[in-house]
């Protein structure tokens, strides 16, 4: 693992409580630059059919490799984060991802000659290593913020996931028409290579009286809250100081691989993700084979699904904080999640803006409740444990991933597209039933 600086070094500045702040922004832009890159080479699908000569069904392929590395690696990545500490894990996995990214840029473009197999293999390796991200930064977070601000500061870190999607989503099919692939890679190897800088400067462990001052300020801001709102008072019954719900020590020791409620979230999470992979990955192949449409519009309804998403996961979080109950908000959203993407196969057919709208609200509701889900996950199992239970939710999400854009081809050849958002309708509502019920106050 990298490391820069010695432990003897970093331990002697003063990191305060309110170097939470920084931590925080490091990791929005670590969770960021990743996301750009993943979020941004789908929606270039038009271009990179045509560039790279492929089928469809080659270019889901392509696709889905991403998902498959991060789903491989990611919780690997969670248990190296539980013993080596997010920063190496975050300045290895970012600088690798960098690295690998320039490499592309140089060599495994069309120009290249570059065919479907070195690309599936770079684009897997890209997803394996910036799989990092996921949970070495949410364990920063659980290490830095205390119960009562944990949702707010993990909902603002997945935040990132769609604006830096939204950067890659606006940016990145724009240059593949205009500069092609060399550029395609070079942009997201240079947000990695500079988030990695900014870890390497600003994340750091915090000192033992950071960690007390910033629990006590979170319990008072609970306890403010608690005061003043009834719902609060629910939610402050719920939540215990290590989040576990009130479990017993002997249940916040064991490992979250061997919790049936965590593997329920993680497992149900991965159900909620295919709505956002599907709207992510072939939006603009479904408005440009059956619509006539060209990649604008289609970055125009990713984009409204990634900004509108990541405003609703930073209220989801501040409301769960004081006081809503993350079990029940995360059912709730699957099933709004469900009825519009039902409503987008109803309507695959219908004049086009009716479909489109159909698909952003979608795509938004999809990408809404990540924070929530994985504040949860992480508060059931503790920070000592949270690299592993993120790498977990992190492992279910991205082989969602992997395997939606590989098997909505199969789907279209078969059936209809009416089908492919009926599916992803259908997921969402068979999470609901999966997902951990709320925990009831005693």
């Amino acid at each position: 693992m990298v490391s820069l600086t010695s432990p003897a070094e970093a331990e002697r500045r003063p990191y305060g409580p309110r170097h939470r702040w920084v931590v925080l922004a490091v990791g929005v832009g670590a969770q960021g630059s990743f996301a750009a890159m993943f979020s941004g080479i789908p929606v270039t699908g038009i271009t990179m059919r045509a560039d790279y000569h492929l089928s469809t069904g080659a270019l889901g392929l392509v696709l889905s490799c991403l998902g498959l590395g991060v789903a491989a690696s990611d919780i690997v990545w969670g248990l190296l984060t539980d013993r080596y500490g997010d920063r190496r894990v975050l300045l290895t996995g970012l600088t690798a991802t960098g690295a690998l990214l320039a490499l592309m840029a140089a060599a495994v473009t069309p120009g290249d000659g570059a065919g479907v197999v070195l690309l599936a293999i770079c684009l897997a390796i890209a997803g394996a290593l910036g799989g990092s991200v996921n949970g070495a930064s949410g364990r920063a977070i659980m290490t830095w913020f205390a119960e009562g601000e944990r949702g707010l500061a993990m909902s603002i870190r997945q935040t990132a996931i769609p604006a830096g999607g939204a950067v890659g989503v606006a940016l990145l099919p724009w240059l593949a028409q205009a500069s092609g692939f060399r550029a395609v890679y070079a942009v997201p190897a240079a947000l990695c290579l500079a988030a990695a800088a900014a870890t390497w400067r600003w994340l750091h462990e915090p000192a033992p009286a950071a960690t007390a001052t910033a629990s006590a300020t979170a319990s008072a801001t609970a306890s403010t809250t608690a005061t003043a709102s009834a719902g609060a008072t629910a939610g402050a019954k719920e939540a215990a100081p290590d989040a576990t719900a009130g479990a017993s020590p002997d249940i916040r020791q064991k490992s979250p691989l061997r919790r049936w409620d965590v593997w329920r979230l993680a497992l149900a999470g991965g159900l909620l993700t295919v709505p956002q992979f599907a709207v992510l990955s072939f939006t603009a192949i479904f408005l440009h084979d059956v619509k006539g449409e060209g990649a604008a519009l289609a970055s125009v309804t990713v984009l409204i699904a990634q900004i509108g998403g990541g405003a609703a996961r930073i209220w989801t979080g501040r409301r769960t904080d004081r006081g809503g109950d993350r079990r029940t908000y995360l059912r709730g959203i699957g099933a709004l999640a469900g009825i519009v993407m039902a409503a987008a196969a109803v309507l695959t057919d219908a004049p086009t803006p009716l479909t489109v709208a159909a698909l952003a609200l979608g795509g938004l509701l999809a990408n809404s409740w990540h924070g929530v889900a994985y504040t949860e996950i992480a508060a059931m199992s503790g920070p000592a444990r949270a690299g592993t239970a993120l790498g977990l939710l992190g492992t279910a999400l991205f082989a969602v991933g992997f395997l939606t854009p590989l098997l909505i081809p199969v789907v279209i050849a078969h059936a209809s597209w009416t089908a492919v958002w009926a599916i992803a309708a259908a997921a969402c509502l068979l999470a609901i039933p999966l997902a951990p019920a709320a925990i009831r106050a005693r």
